[in-house]
């Protein structure tokens, strides 16, 4: 029989099918090893193939598209309203199966390779900053322990490399300067390739167009720019710059019922990295206003009736929103005129 949509749930090894006829009629369930599945999919016509966007979802979808079937990733918390009771591989696919088919369902772009390995760029120079932070906690908690405190920032850090360096210093007994001097090895280790990883982002945005006009956003750098266009795969698939501001999460979270409206904090759902760089980026320019009120009224009117923090999420929204009506355009930033502050 004609197989029209199927629901496949990926795994390491054992991947869950589940596929159906035009009619909805069951015709397919079955387990396949991981080096059997696009054997089996080659032997169908091209049919309707839904997943859930999850680890290496993207790398199947592509593998799948080249075999001629249309590719729907979907959000794993979408799908789960789909599963009728219990959990397990079967009931998965057959969720996955059904909520494809939704015309309200929303999906999630397929990223390229070379998307994928752009981000791949963040994710490792995130985690090696967070290791370098968990080197210097652990290094400033042991000198303290022997009356050594250093002020905080990269200086302070420095201050305390060399302390340790320093053979004849008589206040640091020798068994703590050769554990503190593994710490300083790893440290200086870790930096070399969180510098080396910076270089090729700024490789990588040179050679984007669209990395290029993100970054000229006030607040938004080579980083943030890099990975936006990385992230963002089709910015045409959000109907608005609130729906991509939403997506990241920077939109208040609601609460309401019986038409009585109640907005909390940011949702914070979506993307994490994303929001992170854009709320970093939005501090900076509020620092920036702080010093230079003239040149940011709407930024120092704010300033004057909520704190600090709000304000900077408030502009990070404003920020997301404008870096989508610059991808769905294709223009450049255009700088608001300068109002008086009064």
């Amino acid at each position: 029989m004609q197989i029209s949509t199927i629901g496949l749930d990926i795994a390491k090894n054992v991947f869950q099918v589940h596929g159906v006829d035009a009619h909805g009629s069951v015709v397919v369930v079955r387990q396949l090893r991981r080096g059997r599945l696009l054997a089996f999919f080659e032997t169908l016509a091209p049919c309707l193939v839904g997943m859930e966007a999850c680890a290496t979802a993207h790398y199947w979808a592509r593998a799948l598209a080249r075999l001629g079937h249309t590719v729907r990733l979907m959000p794993p918390s979408y799908v789960k309203a789909y599963v009728k009771r219990g959990k397990n591989d079967a009931a998965d696919a057959a969720a996955i199966c059904e909520a494809v088919t939704r015309p309200s369902m929303r999906f999630v772009p397929v990223k390229s390779a070379q998307q994928q390995s752009a981000l791949m760029l963040h994710r490792t120079r995130d985690l090696l900053i967070r290791q370098r932070t968990q080197l210097i906690n652990a290094m400033r908690a042991h000198l303290a322990e022997l009356g050594l405190v250093a002020a905080q920032g990269r200086d302070g850090v420095h201050r305390l490399m060399a302390l340790v360096a320093e053979e004849s210093d008589a206040c640091i007994p020798e068994l703590a300067r050769f554990a503190c001097q593994s710490l300083a090895v790893q440290l200086a280790a870790l930096q070399g390739q969180i510098d080396a990883l910076e270089r090729r982002l700024c490789v990588a945005h040179g050679e984007s167009q669209v990395s290029r006009r993100l970054k000229t956003i006030p607040g938004i750098g080579v980083i943030g720019a890099t990975a936006i266009a990385a992230t963002v795969t089709d910015p045409k698939a959000f109907r608005s710059g609130r729906e991509f501001a939403a997506w990241i999460g920077l939109v208040p979270r609601q609460s309401s019922t019986g038409g009585k409206v109640r907005l909390a904090g940011i949702s914070k759902q979506g993307d994490r990295y994303l929001r992170r760089l854009f709320v970093i980026g939005a501090m900076a320019v509020v620092k920036q206003a702080r010093a230079h009120p003239d040149k940011h009224p709407w930024l120092t009117q704010l300033l004057a009736r909520r704190p600090a923090k709000v304000v900077a999420v408030a502009l990070a929204n404003k920020m997301a929103r404008t870096a989508w009506a610059m991808l769905v355009k294709g223009e450049n930033y255009r700088a608001p005129a300068l109002m008086s502050a009064a």
